[in-house]
């Protein structure tokens, strides 16, 4: 999976970024460095769904899959 990131430079310092497909994604570093470790972590956490919340039957199959 592809995403565009918009980087911003912040005010105080470091830089913050959004990723504009995920609606509320976004983080902050204190260099380029950290807030590409920062945004790896951001879209992993928006992207993840607590499976105990889903309603799945007996035969139902979970399927984790990368695209």
């Amino acid at each position: 999976m592809k995403l565009q990131v918009v980087i911003h430079e912040a005010e105080e310092g470091g830089y913050w970024a959004e990723v504009p497909a995920i609606a509320g994604c976004a983080t902050q570093g204190e260099n380029i460095e950290e807030l590409l470790q920062n945004l790896y972590e951001a879209v992993e956490g928006c992207l993840a769904v607590p499976l105990k919340k889903i309603k799945k039957s007996k035969t139902d199959r979970i399927l984790e899959i990368a695209v």
